[in-house]
């Protein structure tokens, strides 16, 4: 296709921008060559025609899905079955329908006694009995969202991996290892026969050494095939199977695509309390007390709990009753009780009241004895007790069921909490009363007085309220207060409460009654034993009936509690409040109200449903009120419970009796006489009646059929006291599951159950509404459910949603005519889940879903009418009845219309030809009866709203999808469809309904995602979650096509934008939820090989075409395809085309804008494969295979990426290196990594080999620089790139490999480089570093700080990034570097570390090391694998040779690293098997390459692991054997291991002799056993090496220890150069390292004569290499300085030759190197004033000079000459050379200097004392 025109001006059409920039970008790589010429995406961007078969799409685009189900008939499968006939298809029970039954707490299920009930209690009862109906996706925990690699589960995954030996961790402490090495010295030091230094010393020493084990077959000669099979199968064995298990999971928050599943619904508790009342004793005991306790809250003026009645009295005071009590029924006797506290505050008050039996005389007077006598003088008043004893069992006998009112205290709840919770015991024991005498409120803990403080301490905030873990406490309350007659009301009592937290309280200086009250209060255990619920129903667990029980306190919460209701409860309570006799003619003082409910008029009518107190029966017939002595105009304290009848009708009513007691027993006069009537009809209108009631009272008893009248009626001919006025005020409150005391619920649920029972009129309130009316009334009944309270919505939610959605489905039929309610109900169904959703946002996910919504749809939702077990569901469902339009079976015309209620009542529920959803699919039958799928009616209604419905609708999405979708499986399940051919199973009408919802939405997202932020996003990820769900149920071709459109709308969305960072954002976690599929892997079709897919396209063609989906062949398919990101490839792994693609598109460095979302996408592919990592679906490696192939084209992505990588090794020289290696490998290293061929890359001339450059920031022909991942992000990727490699099929790598160019394959070396520094371990000591840095937190914050200010680029950004030095690598073009991080980022390091918990234990600290030392070796066995593969190519092809430096260099990279003794056997084995494979490559081209393979395995050969030293040895002889078979001498291997040893010894820090010596010694005796070898000179060239060898090695290490004897130093320094005898390049040296050091000390003369030795050599060498006549013949030359010299002639030819490379390279190998040395040994000379070898230096400089006719030089020469000679003659006589003596050295403690003698040379002049007294000191 030729470009449009827009390229060139782009200014003018603004939406082309991003996509042109893309592909702009990649014609400038392209041209440039820089990135190995990869044409994958020149091919996808459809750059100047087509390039490749398939029409090319462009990466920013969606390619057409393949149609999965099409695909999956045409292409049957070859393998039979196992586990990858698995990945084939979805399981056959992937999708379930369970119905669970609900647990319940209750031994029995609380429901209603009447057998016969009304529709509405029996759909509530339904509604809290039925079982769940779930819809379990049963292998949905394999998706991603589930991965068990998330950190709080890869703990247990990580269990029995086996410890990897490190020699960093195994390094001794300095201690013993120094005492280590004296022992040793002293043991190689005790040879007296042997002369110091000596040869013969050096090689006894190593004859005595141990050699490490020998390798088996080290010698043979095996074909290198077999070496290459025997080193795999090594290799392979004992893997780790899972490499992510070992890869600390990425720091995210909670993964977008996790759906948790919702609570199950259950009734609601607060904090629970458990109070135990142990014991009440009082001063006197006279007569029984009765106690109530119950929960109040100050500041919302409320009592928050029922009351707990208690009895604490002794058998023998309840004896006194006998007469009067009936025998008690267990569940009374309880005298512990759970109280729950929702909201709990620093208000809430325990209140205890007292009462006791009904006397005469006023409380005041009944009080007095208990405040006036003490237990203590109990003989001294024994007379008086005595009576007060006998009064008391007179009115007990009399009046004994009666009460009044006694006592009172209360306590401050959060005290004893707060102060439990402070004390160090098990239990507390605190005291709480009102002081002595003065009434001081005192804590007593442990008998010690606390000051009073501690009680009225209020402490702000809900921290303090927490009651689920204070100590349990032992309160012993002192004080109570009486009651007053005249202060009995809740508003009294609250001030007295809100007055005692006051220090001058009133109360305190009221008279207390003592006495002791003993309570436990504990937060109460999960699962009490013997508990009873406020209904007195057992609570599970309830071992034997005959204990007493707990009982559980119903709560009346403080404030609002949205709960939806789940049990039967049906409870109603009445207070009587106040009555107002004075007006009232008549004796009338004493007065109490006997309470009744009645369903008739009849006095036998009263119901016994009145719950008892204590001490009684469980129910009785009646209540009656305390008395209060005297007083016309009581106020009344009780609460009396009843259990309503589940159907009330218009004759149940409360009816109040009013009585006066008579106290004194008087001749003629009755107990009690009654003096007024009043009642309160139960039902108005239908509607329960509760509430305040101001009643007036009648003084005769109430006429026939008063109760469905209201006493304010005035009946004709009735008294009334006070003339009708209302004198008696009472509350009435229910706590019903039944009732919902909302006027606008109970009118929709009448209504709708008026149409269920068919009966017309309906009587609402004060309406009739006729049938013909009903239509009108039900839909503005539905739209006024908007009115209603929230809180009654909450508790029937259930109950309403199913309602709503049976009239959706079943639309009435109402005087005749289908009423079609779906939209009414849908407009209603969204408005109260966005009421919901505003009001209760505190209970919502991460995803906007309201808990309660997303339970009901999860557990209660079903399709109406449909039963487990019932193939055509019956009806009934949903409560639902027969009165819907229904159709019998045998006919295919609606059974009837106009149903008649004859005819409607005749269907019976057991009738076989009704049922609820006709069998027949015809549609036409469908709608004539009106019987509708409420998915497809859903997908309708919401396509078709429009304005305020509509955005409602969107708001919640998320709720209509799952509906949608579980409607959908239950239609399927109920229509035997779950098995049926997926295309079949929906109509087409829905599937378009589907489409256009779909696509609405997504232009929904796309228009307003700048607006609507928080919205969106919602809605994004509702929509991914509902195509995901799909993808389980649908047709899976039309699902892809529904993404595919989602991504069409946003690709043309983004072109437009600036900043498309966001909508892309939207769209990957669109994309991320999607494959968050557990069948994700299943929808790639990981088993077709790239077959052109079944559309009639001819483009695709000509791809060749396979017969089955599972022909290994791969030969036959274009490999290509498989790893690049091809048309072919996005089609048929459609998803995985679509990961991939992201990926790539936002990795460009050229993608503008998106680079704040590498971290996420890098996220979702990094979690993608860790969790098919750990899928037990793919544990077989066959299976992991194919998964791994559906991410081939990621190496080529991330191959693309590699100048973007964080530069690993970069930080690796700057990190502190690990303590093992030596500090020139470092540099060795970078310094060869700087190489011309990165320059020749990038101009695109052919290069033999791509050295890695030292830093990945190649400049790019078109001169921009592109941003670096963080750290973490490439670490991702990096894993991802391993984790394809070690699963990938071998053979099509290889494939592949063999296609790549050089410079590609060199691209994937260097990314393999940058693996083995990234995945480097780390080290047991970093682990403890990073433990002791406690201020990670505040670095943590201050880097969250950085990352906001990062946001605006510019000054302020650049400075905080200059602090983080962070600068260099983001380089000038682009100010973005890590901009990445922006949102996600938690912290900078690549390892994660719990911020929580700084102090991590050392068991952690070693886990933590041995999970990354597997990490390291398994990452580096992969690279291990791989290199092995590309060698193969190598062998394979017969080419490409240039590309085994790049492996080799790998390999040395990874020996220079902390390896693994595991990691580097496998990997010395691979480096031999290089080696022989390609001797020459070594010692002819990658010369450099040889000289650090020589340093790496002498590190590794004074390794202290014996494994390693074994491995490292064998490679090192084998390598000198190489050499030497490729020219008879090895001579290049000697200089190279020499000249390593020599920088190794130098420059370690932890460097032990012991085992180098090991490692010879192992060498040595290779040597010997090498019986191939043996007649030829290699056995001695070795020894002699090996020698030469241990002899600088001995000296090197002893020139450590004499660093500060300058005489032993220089003397060791001679030797070790003369160790260096066949190696010139490190003789001279060491000869000039000799000069300096003498030099420093002014010893000219010997500084001099090293130079001479120096110039002699490079003599020799030159006179070696070019014959010209001028320059001196060698070392003969300069003989007359020193006979000496004579040493420095060159070694023999055979040895070193100097044309070879690399030898006498050195700058002073040359001719003015050769002057520059003769200089300076002249100057010396001259400083030392030996004139006369001045002389004889100059005579071989002057002919050099004259040959080059340099006159300057001459003259100077000439000049200095001059002086010489002028100074021997002025001097002659006078100069002085120095002093010698001769120095022994006697005693055991010189150790090998003992008896020894030496020559000392001093400075002229030095006397003996004081040498001797230098020699002393030192």
């Amino acid at each position: 296709m030729p470009l449009p025109c827009p390229l060139f001006s782009c200014a003018s059409q603004p939406q082309f921008d991003f996509y042109w920039r893309t592909v702009a970008a990649e014609v400038r790589k392209q041209i440039s060559g820089q990135y190995g010429g990869s044409p994958q995406l020149l091919k996808n961007l459809n750059i100047g025609g087509s390039v490749s078969h398939h029409t090319t799409v462009p990466l920013t685009e969606a390619v057409d899905p393949v149609d999965l189900e099409d695909y999956l008939i045409t292409h049957p499968i070859a393998v039979e079955s196992g586990p990858l006939r698995d990945l084939l298809e979805f399981p056959p029970d992937d999708i379930e329908v369970v119905y669970t039954p609900r647990e319940c707490r209750t031994l029995v299920s609380a429901v209603p006694e009447e057998s016969e009930m009304d529709p509405h209690v029996r759909d509530c009862v339904r509604s809290y009995t039925e079982d769940w109906a779930i819809v379990n996706r049963k292998y949905h925990k394999l998706g991603t969202g589930f991965n068990p690699n998330t950190l709080d589960k890869q703990k247990e995954r990580q269990k029995g991996l086996p410890k990897q030996v490190f020699e960093s961790d195994e390094a001794p402490d300095g201690n013993s290892y120094h005492d280590e090495q004296d022992d040793l010295k002293r043991r190689s030091m005790s040879i007296d026969d042997t002369p110091r230094g000596s040869w013969a010393c050096s090689i006894f020493d190593l004859k005595n050494s141990l050699p490490d084990a020998l390798l088996p077959n080290l010698l043979d000669r095996t074909p290198n095939e077999e070496i290459d099979h025997h080193n795999e199968d090594q290799r392979k064995s004992n893997r780790h199977k899972e490499l992510f298990a070992l890869h600390p999971a990425p720091d995210e928050e909670e993964p977008i695509e996790r759906l948790s599943i919702p609570e199950v619904p259950k009734e609601h508790f607060g904090q629970r309390l458990l109070v135990k009342c142990l014991s009440l004793k009082f001063e006197i005991e006279i007569e029984p007390i009765f106690a109530s306790l119950a929960l109040y809250d100050v500041k919302e003026k409320k009592k928050i709990s029922e009351n707990f009645y208690f009895d604490l009295n002794s058998e023998q005071m309840k004896g006194m009753l006998r007469p009067h009590v009936p025998p008690a029924a267990i569940s009374t006797l309880a005298r512990s009780a759970i109280f729950s506290i929702t909201y709990p505050s620093q208000d809430v008050f325990l209140v205890i009241k007292l009462e006791k039996v009904l006397q005469q005389g006023d409380i005041g007077e009944c009080a007095e004895p208990y405040m006036i006598f003490k237990e203590s003088d109990a003989a001294k008043n024994k007379e008086k007790l005595e009576k007060l004893k006998c009064q008391a069992e007179q009115f007990c006998q009399r009046l004994g069921k009666y009460r009044m009112p006694f006592a009172w205290t209360a306590i401050h709840l959060m005290n004893i909490v707060s102060s439990a919770g402070s004390l160090e015991r098990d239990s507390t024991e605190v005291e709480v009363g009102t002081g002595e005498r003065k009434g001081s409120w005192s804590e007593r803990r442990n008998s010690s007085i606390v000051g009073r403080r501690s009680l009225e301490r209020t402490t702000s905030g809900d921290e303090a309220c927490n009651l689920t873990s204070f100590r349990p406490a032992t309160l012993t309350v002192t004080n109570f207060f009486k009651q007053e007659g005249d202060r009995l009301s809740d508003e009294d009592l609250y001030k007295f409460l809100a007055d005692m937290r006051r220090p001058s309280s009133v109360l305190r200086r009221l008279r207390p009654i003592t006495a002791q009250l003993k309570i436990d209060i504990s937060p109460a255990p999960e699962n009490p034993h013997y508990c009873l619920t406020p209904e007195l129903l057992q609570v599970k667990l309830y071992p034997d009936s005959r204990v007493r029980p707990t009982r559980e306190i119903l709560e009346f919460p403080a404030r609002d509690v949205y709960v939806p209701n789940t049990t039967y409860r049906n409870l109603l309570y009445v207070y009587p409040q106040s009555l107002n006799f004075a007006n009232r003619q008549g004796s009338a003082r004493n007065i109490t109200v006997k309470v009744q409910f009645m369903y008739g008029e009849d006095p036998s009518n009263a119901m016994p449903v009145i719950f008892g107190k204590s001490s009684c029966p469980e129910f009785s017939k009646e209540a009656y009120t305390a008395v209060v002595y005297h007083n016309r105009s009581p106020d009344f304290h009780e609460e009396i419970k009843i259990k309503l009848p589940a159907t009330l009708t218009d004759h149940h009513h409360l009816l109040f009796t009013f009585y006066h007691v008579s106290c004194q027993q008087k001749q003629n006069t009755p107990l009690e006489t009654p003096v007024g009537y009043t009642w309160i009809p139960m039902l108005q209108n239908g509607r329960l009646k509760t509430g305040q009631f101001c009643l007036p009272v009648s003084l005769e008893k109430p006429p026939q059929a008063y109760s469905v009248l209201s006493p304010e009626v005035p009946l004709p001919g009735m008294k009334w006291v006070d003339n009708h006025k209302g004198v008696f005020n009472v509350e009435v409150v229910a706590v019903s599951s039944l009732h919902t005391q909302d006027p606008y619920l109970d009118k929709f649920f009448a209504l709708v159950h008026a149409l269920d029972e068919h009966m017309f009129p309906v009587r609402i309130g004060d309406m009739r509404i006729m049938e013909n009316n009903l239509e009108n009334e039900l839909k503005s009944s539905i739209s006024a459910l908007n009115s209603s309270q929230l809180e009654p919505v909450v508790r029937f939610l259930h109950l309403l949603l199913d309602k709503l959605i049976l009239l959706v489905v079943r639309p009435p039929v109402i005087a005749g005519q289908i009423v079609n309610l779906g939209q009414a109900s849908f407009e209603a169904m969204a408005s109260i889940i966005n009421r919901l959703h505003k009001n209760l946002d505190g209970n919502q996910d991460q995803h906007g879903r309201n808990s309660l919504l997303a339970s009901y749809i999860y557990y209660v939702f079903r399709l109406p009418n449909t039963y487990p077990n019932s193939p055509s569901p019956g009806p009934g469902g949903l409560g639902g009845s027969v009165h819907y339009a229904t159709m019998a079976r045998s006919a295919v015309r609606p059974a009837s219309l106009n149903l008649t209620r004859t005819r409607s009542r005749s269907l019976s529920n057991s009738n076989p030809d009704i049922s609820g959803t006709p069998t027949s699919p015809d549609d036409e039958v469908r709608s004539i009866i009106g019987s509708k799928l409420f998915h497809e009616e859903l997908a309708l209604q919401w396509v078709v709203c429009s304005g305020s419905v509509r955005e409602a609708a969107l708001q919640q999405a998320w709720f209509f999808f799952e509906l949608m979708v579980k409607s959908m499986v239950h239609h399927l399940y109920f229509a035997d469809k779950l098995d049926a051919s997926r295309k079949n199973r929906f109509p087409e009408r829905f599937m378009d309904d589907v489409t256009a919802l779909v696509s609405t939405i997504a232009g929904d997202i796309v228009s307003r995602f700048q607006k609507d932020t928080e919205m969106v996003e919602r809605l994004n990820t509702s929509l991914a979650f509902f195509l995901n769900d799909l993808l389980s149920i649908m047709d899976r071709g039309f699902v892809f096509v529904l993404i595919k459109t989602c991504y069409k709308q946003v690709s043309s969305k983004l072109y437009s934008l600036t900043n498309p960072s966001n909508l892309a954002s939207l769209r990957l976690d669109f994309l991320r939820i999607i494959c968050s599929h557990e069948h994700y892997v299943t929808l790639n079709l990981p088993c077709s090989l790239l077959t052109p897919p079944a559309s009639p396209s001819p483009s695709v063609s000509s791809a060749t075409s396979q017969s089955s989906g599972f022909s290994t062949n791969v030969q036959d398919q274009k490999i290509a395809n498989m790893f690049e990101l091809s048309v072919p490839f996005r089609q048929q792994h459609y998803l995985a085309g679509l990961v991939l693609t992201e990926l790539a598109v936002i990795l460009d460095p050229d993608a503008e804008g998106l680079f704040g979302l590498h971290k996420k996408v890098i996220n979702m592919v990094h979690n993608l494969l860790s969790s098919h990592d750990s899928d037990p679906r793919y544990a077989d490696p066959q299976v992991k295979a194919r998964v791994a192939m559906l991410y081939l084209p990621l190496i080529g992505v991330i191959m693309e990426t590699v100048p973007q990588l964080y530069d690993f090794t970069e930080s690796h020289n700057q990190r502190g290196r690990p303590s093992c290696v030596a500090a020139d490998d470092y540099e060795g290293e970078s310094g060869s990594m700087i190489s011309q061929t990165v320059a020749m890359a990038i101009a695109g001339t052919s290069v033999p080999q791509l050295t890695r450059p030292s830093s990945f920031l190649l400049t790019s022909s078109s001169g921009r620089q592109h941003s670096t991942f963080s750290t973490e992000s490439s670490r991702s990727l990096l894993i991802c790139l391993l984790w394809v490699l070690k699963n990938a099929d071998e053979s099509v790598l290889q494939k592949w490999f063999t296609d790549l160019s050089v410079l590609q394959l060199n691209r994937l070396l260097d990314l393999l480089y940058l693996c083995v520094s990234c995945f480097e371990y780390k080290g047991k000591k970093v682990f403890e570093r990073m433990n002791s840095l406690t201020f990670k937190k505040s670095k943590d914050m201050r880097a969250k700080l950085e990352e906001a200010i990062l946001g605006s680029i510019g000054a302020r950004q650049e400075m905080v990034r200059r602090s983080r030095g962070q600068l260099e690598r983001s380089p000038s073009g682009s100010a973005f570097g890590s901009q990445e991080n922006l949102r996600w980022r938690k912290d900078m390091t690549h390892w994660r570390q719990n911020t929580e918990k700084l102090d991590k234990s050392r068991a952690e600290i070693e886990h933590e090391a041995l999970i990354d030392g597997n990490l390291a070796t398994e990452a580096n066995l992969i690279i291990l694998d791989t290199l092995e593969i590309v060698v193969q190519t190598v062998s394979v092809t017969e080419s490409k040779e240039s590309i085994l430096g790049g492996v080799l260099k790998v390999l040395l990279h990874s020996m220079a690293c902390n390896q693994s003794a595991l990691y580097l056997q496998h990997c010395f084995a691979t480096q031999r098997a290089l080696v022989s494979k390609f001797p020459e490559l070594l010692f002819e081209e990658e010369t450099e390459q040889c000289a650090d393979l020589c340093l790496r395995l002498l590190r590794h050969c004074s390794s202290s692991i014996s494994t390693i030293r074994s491995h490292a040895s064998a490679s090192l002889y084998l390598l000198m054997r190489q050499n030497f078979e490729i020219g008879n001498n090895f001579a290049r291997v000697k200089m190279q291991v020499t000249m390593s040893l020599s920088s190794l010894v130098g420059t370690s820090q932890n460097f032990n002799e012991e085992f180098l010596r090991r490692s010879l010694k192992t060498i040595l005796t290779y040597a010997e056993e090498d019986l191939e070898l043996r007649e030829t000179t290699f056995p001695d060239q070795v020894q002699d090496l090996v020698f030469n060898l241990h002899m600088i090695l001995s000296d090197t290490v002893k020139m450590k220890e004499h660093q500060e004897d300058p005489e032993m130093l220089i003397d060791l320094m001679y030797r070790i150069a003369k160790g260096y005898q066949n190696s010139p390049d490190l003789r001279l040296t060491w000869l000039q390292n000799m000069a300096g050091k003498h030099s420093e000390r002014s010893n000219h003369a010997e500084s001099a004569q090293c130079l001479v030795h120096s110039a002699a050599l490079v003599a020799e060498y030159l006179s070696m290499l070019e014959d010209r006549k001028y320059l001196p013949v060698g070392c003969v030359t300069f003989q007359n300085i020193s006979s000496n010299v004579l040493e420095e002639s060159a070694v023999s030819d055979d040895v070193v030759s100097p044309d070879e490379e690399g030898i006498c390279s050195g700058k002073y190998f040359t001719e003015a190197g050769l002057v520059g040395l003769l200089e300076q040994a002249a100057a010396s000379f001259s400083m030392a004033g030996m004139y006369e070898a001045v002389n004889e230096v100059y005579k071989v400089l002057i002919p050099i000079h004259e040959a080059n006719r340099d006159a300057k030089k001459l003259s100077t020469i000439h000049g200095k000459l001059q002086e010489a000679f002028s100074k021997i003659v002025h001097q002659d006589g006078k100069r002085m050379f120095g002093t010698y003596f001769r120095v022994g050295f006697y005693g055991t403690k010189f150790g090998d200097l003992d008896e020894q003698e030496f020559v000392y040379k001093e400075p002229a002049i030095t006397k003996l004392a004081e040498i001797s007294h230098r020699l002393e000191v030192r």
